[in-house]
């Protein structure tokens, strides 16, 4: 036990720290342009016009039915390949990833916005446009804010599932947590201690990420509106 505690301290810990910061680095800004897709993408295909509708329909099946590392895997090594006008597109592991894990949790996050807009009662447009409202201030307004409220518990579950699916990014050469913790065992050997501190790791962001957003539902609950508990 010893000598695992001094080997976690002296090689695993300062080694994932590093990958930590990039594990961050990938989550946040995936997750929040995920969130700004699907509410973009889940707004769209309940309120736009049909060839809209349809368009986006496309983007959502294509991304949540093909596999997320092969995504990945075109986003950074065939994209350079594709030829727009002479011009090709490279980048960096970092955006990459970035991308690929936006535009995958979008698909999936439009679907929650979606759900949580077909179930305001359509008497709400009605009487927000009885009171003079634009149909885009009605939606913006009046409905999104509501149907956001109810599809936030399965977004914050999309952004829970995005940090356990950012391990992938190590695929692309990215050095992040898991990244960083393979490069490790494989020069010490030492492959269970590395991947149990690695496991603690992302535990650790899960949970921090579950009270993030229990705190933000909370904050978000309307007086009177929640479900009462006994």
């Amino acid at each position: 036990m010893d000598g695992f505690l001094d080997f976690a301290i002296s090689r695993i810990i300062p080694a994932l720290d590093a990958g930590l910061w990039t594990s961050v680095l990938l989550i946040v800004p995936a997750s929040l342009l995920g969130i700004a897709i699907g509410v973009t993408v889940g707004t769209a295909r309940v309120y736009g016009p049909r060839p809209v509708v349809r368009a986006l329909d496309g983007y959502v099946s294509l991304f949540r039915g093909t596999p997320l590392v092969v995504q990945l895997y075109f986003w950074y090594f065939a994209l350079p390949y594709v030829s727009i006008g002479g011009v090709s597109l490279v980048l960096s592991p970092v955006w990459a990833s970035i991308i690929g894990f936006a535009l995958c949790s979008g698909a999936y996050q439009s679907e929650y916005i979606r759900g949580g807009l077909l179930s305001i009662k359509r008497g709400q447009l009605r009487a927000a446009q009885a009171l003079g409202m634009t149909p885009l201030t009605t939606i913006t307004a009046v409905v999104l804010p509501q149907a956001f409220r109810r599809a936030l518990p399965g977004c914050g579950n999309e952004i829970i599932y995005l940090i356990k699916y950012s391990s992938l990014a190590s695929i692309i050469t990215v050095n992040e947590l898991t990244g960083m913790g393979r490069s490790l065992a494989k020069s010490t050997f030492r492959n269970t201690e590395v991947f149990v501190v690695v496991g603690l790791y992302y535990l650790a962001l899960v949970t921090v990420a579950t009270f993030v957003l229990r705190a933000v539902e909370k904050r978000l609950e309307l007086p009177g509106f929640e479900t009462k508990k006994d």
